[in-house]
């Protein structure tokens, strides 16, 4: 996501044959920034603009004190085994690769914006942001609502432990009324060497098992989630209710419940909203879509939810034409037809299917493992 820091062209304007290098080590995440070019422009062949100033566009991003000299950043290497995460330890879990069946093992430790040292150690690793998520910005460390959970590969280097940081989390703890908290679970990052190996999926469940005693914490939401992240989510959430009494089959065809809603809150601080998500994809679990009948009151049963919006958007509709000329009302009625609202509505269902199917497919495959 480099046009975050040079352009939305992601060009450099300048330099023939230009490379920028960005390394971090792995634990301390020390930092070397290296530009190599073999030509740069001259500013009188080109009405005095000038090549762009790539180490100053770095600067405001990096945190001060970087390095530039590669044998220096190469002598900080000797400093990495005696890197200690901060915060505290949470969750540890191992991961075995199937293709090599070589094992890893992960850690995740939480940490607030009052353990100082993490907060100037956070500095560096929020660059991170800036490159592997669209619309990422830093966060203000000085608001003491924020939370984090950082992840770390923890193995062995010539019989000694080592650290290397693997992606992280931050959450934030919004007020709810009159005297609650509401976590919501803000930029996840997984780095690209550890990604595949479920580390997203561990960190929700850390985050619910963190919150989950709390009598504070009404319910745990999440900011603008991608696509990506909300089948994660979905999975982790119908894995947890699937073990609750109001989620069992017999329950699931009766249909939603505030017992479930509650349930689910209570045992992971999930909220209303996508506790009934949940609901969805494991009545869809014990749909049979062979069974037309069966098939066919599922479809029926999330389509009524779906078609909320269009039923208030239908009854102001209503409300509103009493006001409407004759030829705007005519207009307004093509534009709210019977026929496009039932062809949006499938075109939704459809959508939703197949996320739903995409999270039982992967709790098909877990459940195998």
């Amino acid at each position: 996501m480099s046009h975050q820091v040079f352009s939305q062209s992601e060009n450099i304007f300048g330099y023939k044959d230009l490379k920028v290098k960005l390394y971090y080590t792995a634990a301390w995440l020390t930092t070397y920034v290296g530009i190599e070019y073999s030509e740069q422009i001259d500013p009188e062949d080109f009405d005095g603009v000038e090549a762009d100033n790539i180490m100053e566009k770095l600067s405001k991003i990096l945190q001060p004190g970087f390095l530039t000299n590669i044998d220096t950043f190469v002598a900080s290497l000797d400093k990495e085994p005696s890197f200690e995460p901060y915060g505290e330890l949470k969750h540890s879990f191992k991961v075995t690769n199937r293709e090599t069946n070589k094992e890893r093992t992960y850690e995740i430790y939480y940490c607030s914006t009052l353990m100082t040292k993490f907060i100037n150690y956070h500095e560096r690793l929020q660059t991170f942001l800036l490159w592997y998520i669209d619309g990422a910005s830093f966060i203000d460390v000085d608001d003491s609502k924020w939370q984090f959970f950082v992840v770390y590969e923890k193995y062995m280097n010539s019989g000694q432990p080592m650290y290397s940081v693997a992606g992280y989390t931050t959450v934030y703890e919004y007020y709810a009324y009159p005297t609650h908290v509401r976590p919501r679970i803000s930029q996840v990052l997984v780095l690209p060497p550890h990604q595949k190996q479920g580390i997203c999926t561990h960190l929700i469940n850390t985050i619910y098992d963190h919150y989950k005693g709390d009598a504070t914490v009404l319910d745990i939401t999440v900011e603008d989630p991608t696509e990506e992240f909300q089948t994660v989510r979905d999975f982790v959430d119908a894995c947890r209710c699937a073990a609750l009494p109001a989620f069992r089959p017999d329950c699931l065809q009766q249909g939603f419940s505030e017992l479930m809603a509650q349930q689910a809150r209570e045992s992971s601080r999930i909220n209303k909203k996508q506790a009934r998500r949940v609901y969805e994809i494991l009545r869809l679990k014990e749909t049979n879509m062979n069974d037309k009948m069966d098939y066919q009151n599922y479809r029926i049963n999330v389509k009524r939810r779906l078609n909320i919006p269009f039923q208030k958007e239908q009854a102001y509709f209503n409300k509103m034409s009493k006001a409407l000329k004759p030829e705007e009302l005519q207009s307004a009625v093509s534009l709210n037809s019977i026929g496009q609202r039932t062809e949006k509505l499938e075109k939704l269902y459809k959508e939703l299917e197949e996320q739903y199917l995409l999270v039982l497919k992967r709790i098909k495959r877990e459940a195998v493992l």
